[in-house]
């Protein structure tokens, strides 16, 4: 990538770090401006979509997104290509050895592909990279060799092909220098580091926050894919991986237990920390037949993914649940009933546990938002107490 289109983009990133501190079936396509999307939908998406290049260049479609509602992709002559996030920042990618287009609004980073040296601080995105075969587009890891649980990734970093660049708090500046890093992928915690995101821009790297965490539909989460097969010049491959998806879900028989799941953790502190009630967790259960022990819980902030109880609390909601579901995805240190219950003393009162109902999950699972069907099936093999043929759960004993 050329100095003149690095400086454009990191022009571009910058003023957005500066305004932005707090995003069915095959990639069909629909015309540009159709505003016929779900109604739920239509709001989120009117808010942060903007397909003016401010240069006169008019889209002639956008990509239809089936479950998506944090990300927008419109297609211009030349292939050229819009990205809308939901947090307002705009990404043109630019096919190889094709021209950036003059005139372009202030805030639009440019990428031109190849799109590679990628510094991925967004462990949820490695399974997409995965997926669509392109690793060798990251040279540097935000997640040390060892706190990954892909494979694939794992055997990249044995390699030298990606190394250890530092945390999205702590990244090695002069690392990401020397690799010639030309995209940091971060998630969104890195609108919680503003002096990172900064730094980066200061060094001509621009940032793409991935907020596929804040899609409430688990579809929505693996639909992402889409976004990085336009990214990497991959997208008969992504949308392949993503109806595998659909195909995995509209396999899966609709059984409906009416049996109430709580899937939760416990914090250093000794309190609860439950999924938000409607976010893509929870809409798996709901899949799976199951229903979400915490409905009606109400999130003081409605853009986070959790809600912090106290056990007292807790317990008045999971105490009459049929299953309990322990996320070992953040504490992996439960390996039996014992070890839950010595935890905290009410959870041996909770219904499920003297039933010995309660599961856990695997602490690779939260790495996998792309295995949308195999997670959702899992949930349901366990509210059903079938423990053959799990994945990403196991049964407490």
């Amino acid at each position: 990538m050329s100095f003149s289109k690095r400086l454009m983009g990191a022009l571009g990133a910058l003023l957005i770090a500066s305004s932005l501190l707090g995003c069915a079936n095959g990639a069909q396509t629909k015309p540009a401006g159709d505003a016929s999307q779900a109604s739920e939908s239509t709001t989120l998406v009117d808010d942060f979509h903007n397909d003016d290049l401010g240069n006169g260049m008019v889209p002639f479609e956008s990509m239809e997104l089936s479950y998506a509602r944090r990300f927008t992709i419109d297609s211009y002559d030349g292939h050229y290509k819009l990205i809308c996030l939901a947090d307002g920042a705009r990404y043109l990618v630019v096919p190889k050895d094709a021209q950036v287009p003059d005139g372009l609004a202030s805030d639009i980073v440019v990428l031109q592909q190849p799109v590679s040296n990628i510094y991925l601080a967004a462990s949820d995105s490695m399974c997409l990279f995965d997926a669509l075969h392109a690793l060798d587009a990251i040279s540097v890891s935000g997640i040390e060799r060892d706190k990954w649980s892909i494979p694939a990734a794992q055997e990249a970093m044995d390699a030298g092909k990606i190394v250890y660049g530092g945390s999205y708090r702590s990244p090695d500046y002069e690392l990401l220098a020397s690799r010639g890093v030309e995209l940091a992928i971060e998630s969104t915690m890195i609108n919680h580091a503003p002096e990172v995101r900064d730094k980066l821009n200061e060094l001509g790297i621009p940032v793409f926050t991935e907020c596929s965490s804040h899609e409430e539909d688990p579809l929505g989460r693996a639909e992402w894919v889409k976004l990085y097969g336009v990214l990497l010049g991959k997208e008969e491959v992504a949308d392949a991986a993503f109806q595998h998806q659909v195909d995995l879900l509209n396999e899966l028989q609709q059984k409906p237990t009416n049996k109430k799941v709580a899937y939760f953790y416990l914090n250093s502190n000794g309190a609860a920390v439950v999924r938000r009630p409607g976010d893509y967790v929870t809409k798996m259960i709901e899949k799976a037949g199951g229903q979400y022990a915490f409905d009606g819980l109400e999130a003081s902030d409605s853009a986070a993914s959790s809600v912090t109880l106290q056990m007292e609390d807790f317990f008045s909601y999971a105490k009459d649940a049929d299953v309990l579901i322990y996320n070992a995805s953040i504490d992996g240190g439960v390996t039996s009933l014992k070890d839950l219950t010595a935890k905290n003393e009410l959870l041996a009162q909770c219904k499920a546990v003297k039933k010995g109902d309660v599961w856990v999950t695997s602490q690779d699972m939260y790495q996998q938002m792309l295995d949308v069907g195999t997670i959702t099936s899992d949930f349901q093999h366990a509210l059903l107490g079938e423990e053959k043929g799990l994945t990403y759960l196991r049964r407490l004993k």
